[in-house]
């Protein structure tokens, strides 16, 4: 192995011991080869220290899960994570794993089904700073505010492409191991930056990471998959991806999902219907005459109102989500959407005055399940009776109050009444408009 691989643990271990501060290490490990390397090696060093000096500091090992990530690789990494998570209690390190997550209004499926955000393309990547940045970037914050100052871990490499080179030279101080990151008072150490790829490989095959195991599955599916991994994103000049990597399964924003295309080809064939969903994401953001509102089609980012997807749009695309979920959850336990989710989507629903098709409609006739309301049922008809017997234009008037009390339970469900009174206002207005044509067509 031409890596000088005790030169680079030495300057670990100086760095590691270099001041008297309790600044913490946060390491991104997002599963790949370049985070693998980074954290097998900070162990390494830290096992060459006396006990009492590998407590120095703590160690954050932090992944980020969009919710969205290739299921296989969620899988490997979700592993490996409890085993080194288990090796850090074993050795006495103080390492601890922690996951980070998308707010629950800012996961992928509540954004495009429940509000009609239009897929992510390279020129408007909403999924990156909420999915990625904004998880991360708080958790960051939270050790800042708890320690003074931290100092951020990443595997970023000088040869894996121009863009993090350029980076990486960009904000490096001359002579020093840190640069400064946009966050205040943080750090970015990246140890491997001068590691080339091909070292990087020689590392791997010949040195077993020390929480257990091998790096086979993990070389077996960069072999598999012909990807490149995407690293821990913490801010906009990190490169969220490469044209081939691993990554979010859904992503739109490269042209074709060749890891994807190069598991299910070796065997990954379960795959299948989560590649048609992704292309038909892209199909439907492609063809704005087909699957969004005219009225909103060419309104600009800034007003929000970008593209949103026609109602019939958000219903097929959580049909077809729900079908591949329960296709592939018996065998792979694998789940595409939370039930929080759809909660939160139904609300959204509501909230743009769609009342007629509910998410629970569409998941019971998918699994052929029907949940026993039959109390509810009955209390459901004792109030429509009243609401008929105190309404001038009966159902139609009951229809009005039903849908507001929708919104007000759905609201109360989500625990956040912000908001409830524009959206009662807004399925007023619709009420009245409704009326009013009612009437301009009665008196023609």
């Amino acid at each position: 192995m031409s890596l000088n691989l005790q030169f680079l643990e030495n300057e670990i271990i100086d760095q590691f011991l270099y001041d008297n501060s309790n600044r913490p290490w946060i390491i991104g490990f997002s599963g790949g080869k370049d985070s693998t390397m980074l954290l097998q090696v900070v162990w390494r060093s830290l096992l060459k220290l006396e006990p009492a000096l590998r407590q120095r500091r703590r160690i954050y090992v932090v992944c980020n899960d969009t919710l969205v990530e290739n299921p296989r690789i969620v899988k490997f990494i979700n592993s490996t994570l409890s085993k080194i998570q288990e090796a850090a209690i074993h050795y006495e390190l103080p390492i601890t794993v922690h996951q980070t997550t998308p707010e629950l209004e800012n996961s992928f499926w509540v954004k495009l089904i429940g509000l009609g955000y239009p897929a992510p393309n390279k020129f408007y990547r909403w999924c990156t700073e909420r999915l990625k940045i904004n998880p991360t970037t708080k958790f960051i914050t939270e050790k800042i505010n708890e320690n003074g100052e931290a100092i951020i871990l990443l595997g970023t490499r000088s040869a894996e492409s121009a863009a993090r080179a350029a980076s990486i030279k960009k904000h490096e101080v001359k002579g020093q191991r840190l640069r400064k990151h946009q966050l205040p008072n943080s750090y970015v150490y990246a140890p491997i930056k001068d590691v080339t790829t091909n070292e990087l490989w020689q590392y791997l095959n010949q040195v077993s990471p020390p929480w257990g195991g091998t790096n086979k599955e993990l070389i077996t599916l960069y072999r598999n998959a012909n990807a490149g991994d995407c690293p821990l994103v913490i801010d906009e000049s990190t490169p969220s991806c490469g044209n081939s990597r691993f990554g979010c399964w859904t992503c739109t924003v490269v042209n074709k999902d060749k890891s994807m295309e190069g598991l299910i080809e070796n065997g990954e064939e379960w795959m299948s219907p989560l590649m048609d969903i992704r292309n038909f994401l892209v199909e439907t953001r492609d063809n704005p005459e087909k699957y969004r509102q005219k009225e909103r089609r060419n309104k600009t980012i800034s007003e929000n109102l970008w593209g949103p997807y026609t109602f019939d749009t958000r219903v097929e695309i959580l049909s077809r989500i729900l079908k591949a979920q329960n296709s592939i959850q018996k065998e792979e336990g694998v789940e595409l959407i939370t039930h929080q989710e759809m909660v939160l989507i139904q609300y959204y629903w509501y909230r743009d005055c769609f009342f007629k098709t509910r998410v629970s409609d569409i998941y019971n006739s998918i699994y052929k399940t029907k949940i026993d309301m039959s109390k509810q049922e009955e209390k459901f008809k004792q109030e429509s009776n009243l609401l008929k017997e105190s309404c001038k234009n009966e159902q139609k008037d009951v229809d009005l109050i039903q849908d507001l009390l929708a919104l007000q339970k759905t609201k109360t469900l989500m625990i956040r009444k912000r908001g409830l009174q524009a959206d009662i206002e807004n399925r007023l207005d619709q009420y009245l408009e409704s009326d009013k044509k009612q009437l301009i067509k009665n008196d023609n």
